[in-house]
Parts: C-alpha cells; sequence; structure tokens
C-alpha cells in the first residue's frame, strides 16, 4: 500500500471522530453519531492486517440494525482487499467508484456572468436551501440536465430534519467543514444552484457531497465549486486534495479541475428491492 493511500485512511479514521463514538468489531469499526446529523458508517479498523470475512460484514449489519442506522459501509479497494466480494457474499450491493487525487493547481473555466461563486457562511439566510441542493441533485445523479430545480430545492428545504442543518452550521463555525456555493443571481434559476464541501484531517482534504440541481447542469458549476474548495484546502495548509466519484462521467469534471484517478473507493449498502 502506497504512503498516500496509508494517510488517507488516517484521515477516513480521524474524521468521523469528530462527532460520532468509534466501536471497533474486529475488522471493522462502527462510527456512531453523537448529536443529530448525517449518520455515519462502518469501516476498516485502522490497522487491521486480516481479511474481512462475510460473517464480519453480517454481524456488523446487525450492529447497524440494532442502533437504527444505515447498514452503510465504506473503504478503498486497494487498501482492503477482499472486502468488496465479503460484502457481495453478505447480501450487500458494491459500487466502485474513481477515487482521484489533486495533481498540481486546481483550475477551473470562466463562469456564467449570470452566477455568483462564495464559500458559504454559517450565517448564510439560505444555509438550508444550500444544503438541500445535493439533496435534489443526488436524486438524479449524473452530469445530464433535468427538471428539477429552486422549486425542488425549496421544497427539499423545508423538509429537512431541523438538525441537519444545525449540524452544518456548528461545523462551519468549527471549521470543520468548509462550504461553496454557486449561486444565480436572478430568474427562473435565481439563488443555490451548486453546493459542495471539503473536509480535513492530518493535513488532508476531502471535497464532499458536490451537487448541481438538474436544471442548473453543463455550465461549470460543478467544476468551479470544486476549483475553489480545492484552492481554499491547499490555502488552509493541505498537502492533499482528493474526492470520490460517483462514476465515470462525474470522474471526469474533476478530471478538468486537476484530478487524477490513483484508487477505488467503495460503497456497499442493502441491495434495493423491487
Amino acid at each position: 500500500m502506497s504512503a498516500l493511500l496509508t494517510a488517507i485512511e488516517r484521515f477516513y479514521d480521524a474524521v468521523p471522530r469528530r462527532y460520532a463514538d468509534a466501536e471497533d468489531h474486529g475488522p471493522l469499526t462502527l462510527f456512531v453519531r453523537r448529536s443529530e446529523g448525517w449518520p455515519y458508517y462502518a469501516r476498516p479498523t485502522l490497522g487491521h492486517a486480516g481479511a474481512v470475512e462475510a460473517k464480519d460484514v453480517a454481524a456488523m449489519r446487525a450492529r447497524q440494525r440494532q442502533l437504527s442506522l444505515p447498514e452503510a459501509f465504506e473503504w478503498v479497494l486497494e487498501t482492503t482487499p477482499g472486502l468488496d466480494a465479503a460484502a457481495e457474499a453478505a447480501g450487500l450491493c458494491v459500487r466502485r467508484c474513481p477515487l482521484l487525487v489533486l495533481s498540481g493547481e486546481p483550475r477551473a473555466g470562466a463562469l456564467p456572468a449570470d452566477i455568483a461563486l462564495a464559500l458559504v457562511s454559517a450565517e448564510d439566510p439560505d444555509l438550508a436551501a444550500s444544503q438541500a441542493v445535493p439533496h435534489v441533485a443526488f436524486g438524479a445523479l449524473g452530469t445530464a440536465t433535468g427538471a428539477a430545480g429552486p422549486a425542488e430545492r425549496d421544497a427539499a428545504a423545508a423538509a429537512l430534519p431541523a438538525g441537519q442543518t444545525a449540524a452544518w452550521r456548528a461545523a462551519l463555525i468549527e471549521g470543520a467543514m468548509v462550504s461553496a456555493v454557486a449561486r444565480g443571481r436572478e430568474g427562473a434559476l435565481a439563488g443555490p444552484l451548486c453546493v459542495g464541501s471539503y473536509q480535513h484531517a492530518h493535513e488532508i482534504a476531502e471535497i464532499v457531497g458536490v451537487g448541481t440541481l438538474p436544471a442548473a447542469r453543463r455550465r461549470g458549476l460543478a467544476a468551479a465549486v470544486t476549483a475553489v474548495l480545492a484552492r481554499h484546502a491547499l490555502d488552509a495548509g493541505n498537502r492533499t486534495v482528493f474526492v470520490s466519484a460517483h462514476s465515470d462521467e462525474v470522474a471526469r469534471v474533476y478530471e478538468q479541475v486537476g484530478f487524477r484517478r490513483m484508487a477505488t473507493a467503495c460503497i456497499a449498502e442493502p441491495i434495493e428491492q423491487g
């Protein structure tokens, strides 16, 4: 395993511990959030050298059900080979996603004149609307344009649990999370259109949650938000900036900014029924 992947494993173990208690179950660790907010997942125990077997995954799934937590697992394939097969044998669906690392300086094309790009402030009156953007975006994965826009964003914002917005505000105040937003200045596509964030530990930053409302896609917004986050992360003293892409087409957006593929991020969840 490369030194960089080893460092990323330390990062993955450190970040959830800010807000979650870590339960070690042999080769797997479950992060149990201490307060309201987006729930965490299970991942390989830091420093565990042995294999992870299907029975280990099944036992962890039982613990997650006991705590009413999502039966979700995340790991890097090259760091923990064989966990994908174990997860599938335990009845989970595994998604294999490109993991990319920034190479050189971040770059992005010019933004449309009707778009304003800025960091998100904890006092932003549009905080709930900004937080709702990825919820809508991830409901229509990919880069293709679609119908969902500000109306769907605002409906999602109204439905957000109060604890999620409060947890995001607290993370912004503490500096544990840095977020950026591309806003439409006026007209039918006014307000937050694309949002992303980065979290950091041990001089490593991971860009997460970059999403664009389908009605505002194909305008360079995701690349612009990613570039400003990467720039801020480097200026804040982080030596490595990385991101995981849901698909090859999304990975190409990050490659335009200067990211290069180096590994495979895996996400395992129960197989959808129906």
